[in-house]
């Protein structure tokens, strides 16, 4: 009794430790642009308008991505406040996922040594450290995935060895729809594209066909159909929009945004798992794939990380976030092929802690580095704007979607968007307003406000306050006397009076 009560005591210490280490730094730096903007800004408006079913970008339905990322970050805002540790609590869960499931998988069919190794690598890669405190979708989906993929590989292993397999089996199910509704398809064909080239490596076809199970596949609809069909019921364009666009074609077609090579994927991992990946080297020798003991467990890493990586090396479009989902195998082989050595020299022992202690250093150095380039946030002009600003006053950003400013402000309406939105929006590349355009096909796109309508628009309120670059400002010839308010890294933030608009016929007649 007293070693179970001593083993749990120990587990809860290195998961506290875990959790501790990954979320550390998660609230010492401001909302980087446009990605954690625009997703905590999106669960905030679902948090403050009451709409938990239909994602919104100020105030227009937003379907680039399902919701399950708004909803975990709306409710750890309604709990934690409106700060930015708390708006990173659906990645930190995403890693803290991957990571005590890999130990669980791994302790039980590599042995725990294998498995506080595994998990010592994974948790220190500065990719993982950055992308367990980075409020956007690709740690979630990236801890689902590994999740499933590991569930789903301890179900095959179980049946190999004649063990009992489903309830481990329905928690995959279960693991992959959380993922489609983290991200959208990849959730689901990522595992199973893994798990069938790892079974088909090891000519395991009748395996195959047994975790193809009627009860897990009713589950997994369960659990994703509803929120799927309540939005093409409220939306008839939706499926067109969400399969379609933003699934098929951003995957297939070339000329979206951060055009990257082929090897892009191999690089990064390269660079970002410092200083872990050349422990690798030994993973090369024949002599590695000679025990057939570990051979299962390291064919389904091995498929894991080529399958992940090719996957996202086809399409043009590559953001170093994509290949998250190709850590933990990653972080595996690392720890596999290293510990033969540490066993045998004493040396080998001395690299491998500092190589830990420098990628704890990396991590840290990472976060301080991505802390340098967020000095453009407008976080203090929110916060002015939010101390002197009366309830009901207008705002306007003038051709520029500013994604922080309705977190930092707690704006609880939608801004007035002043563009060319006659014009044409690019059907391809990324930018805030195609995201616009896009979300008012949906809705009436009544927070749009056209270039030529502005002046008319401002001489309806008493008091209107407008967001924007000096640069633009300056094509305005009514700002031109105007002083800001505040003024960050050339955006500015203006007050404006209509009876000072009134003062000129031209303005306001």
């Amino acid at each position: 009794m007293r070693n179970e009560q001593g083993t749990d005591d120990s587990r809860a210490g290195v998961f506290l430790l875990l959790f501790g280490w990954l979320a550390a730094t998660a609230w010492i730096r401001v909302l980087a642009l446009p990605d954690e903007g625009r997703y905590v800004g999106v669960a905030w408006e679902m948090l403050r308008s009451g709409e938990w079913l239909t994602p919104q970008l100020n105030g227009l339905p937003y379907f680039h991505k399902p919701p399950l990322f708004y909803w975990i970050t709306a409710a750890s805002l309604w709990a934690g406040g409106l700060h930015e540790w708390s708006a990173r609590v659906a990645p930190l869960l995403g890693a803290m996922a991957a990571t005590l499931s890999l130990f669980h998988f791994v302790r039980r069919w590599s042995g725990a040594g294998a498995a506080r190794a595994s998990v010592l690598v994974l948790a220190t890669q500065p990719l993982f450290f950055l992308g367990a405190q980075f409020a956007n979708l690709d740690m979630l989906v990236a801890g689902c995935i590994t999740v499933t993929i590991l569930l789903a590989a301890d179900a095959a292993l179980r049946i190999i060895a004649g063990q009992p397999h489903r309830r481990v089996l329905a928690v995959a199910y279960l693991a992959a729809a959380l993922g489609v509704l983290a991200k959208g398809l990849i959730g689901a064909a990522i595992p199973a594209i893994v798990i069938l080239v790892w079974l088909a490596a090891m000519h395991r076809w009748k395996v195959m066909g047994r975790l193809v199970w009627l009860p897990g596949l009713a589950l997994f609809l369960a659990v994703t159909a509803p929120w799927f069909i309540a939005m093409q019921v409220r939306f008839p364009s939706f499926f067109d929009y969400f399969f379609i666009v933003q699934q098929f074609t951003r995957y297939t077609r070339t000329g979206f945004n951060n055009p990257q090579p082929f090897w892009f994927y191999p690089v990064v991992l390269s660079v970002l798992v410092l200083p872990w990946s050349p422990w690798l080297y030994r993973a090369m020798s024949r002599t590695y794939w000679r025990d057939a003991l570990a051979l299962p467990v390291r064919m389904l890493m091995w498929s894991w990380l080529f399958v992940v990586v090719l996957f996202f090396s086809f399409p043009q479009s590559k953001l170093v976030g994509y290949v998250l989902p190709a850590l933990a195998p990653l972080a595996f082989l690392i720890a596999d092929t290293a510990r033969p050595l540490l066993h045998r020299s004493g040396q080998a022992r001395r690299l491998w802690v500092s190589s830990a202690v420098v990628a704890v250093v990396a991590s840290l150095g990472l976060i301080a580095g991505t802390m340098a380039k967020s000095q453009n946030s407008k976080r203090d002009l929110a916060q002015t704007m939010a101390a002197l600003r009366q309830p009901g006053e207008p705002i306007f950003f003038l051709h520029e979607y500013f994604y922080e400013v309705p977190f930092y402000a707690r704006l609880t309406e939608p801004v007035l968007v002043v563009g060319d939105w006659q014009g044409p929006a690019s059907d391809q590349a990324d930018n805030w307003k195609k995201e616009l355009v896009d979300a008012g096909r949906f809705a009436g796109n009544g927070t749009l406000v056209d270039d030529k309508q502005l002046v008319k628009t401002l001489c309806s309120a008493p008091v209107n306050w407008i967001m924007t670059s000096a640069n633009v400002a300056a094509r305005y010839a009514f700002l031109a006397e105007v002083k800001p308010v505040i003024s960050v890294q050339q955006t500015q933030l203006l007050r404006i009076d209509r009876a000072s608009l009134h003062g000129n016929k031209r303005w306001c007649g």
